[in-house]
């Protein structure tokens, strides 16, 4: 029903006198100002996303180093992983 309904209007929409008022140099003119909305709309989401992304990656390297300012002092060079225990012997 729906689909009907949408085909009719288009039909009714396609006799109207304003479809032959918008001749062909007309209709490229408005289906250039959308492609050029378009254009502008999408650079500025892909900036935008740059920008954030760089913003993110920025906070992220800065809290890698302050976490590894907390572990400055602590090395493991001389440890071993696991250390023997010694047992007493009485």
């Amino acid at each position: 029903m729906g689909a009907r309904l949408l085909l009719a209007v288009a039909l009714l929409l396609l006799r109207t006198p304003a479809a032959e008022a918008l001749m062909e140099p007309q209709l490229c003119y408005v289906l250039d100002a959308i492609l050029f909305l378009y254009g502008i709309v999408l650079t500025v989401l892909y900036c935008r996303l740059k920008f954030l992304g760089r913003r993110a990656s920025q906070q992220s390297a800065n809290k890698e180093q302050n976490e590894e300012a907390i572990y400055t002092g602590l090395s493991g060079e001389n440890q071993e992983m696991y250390e023997t225990l010694q047992v007493k012997q009485s």
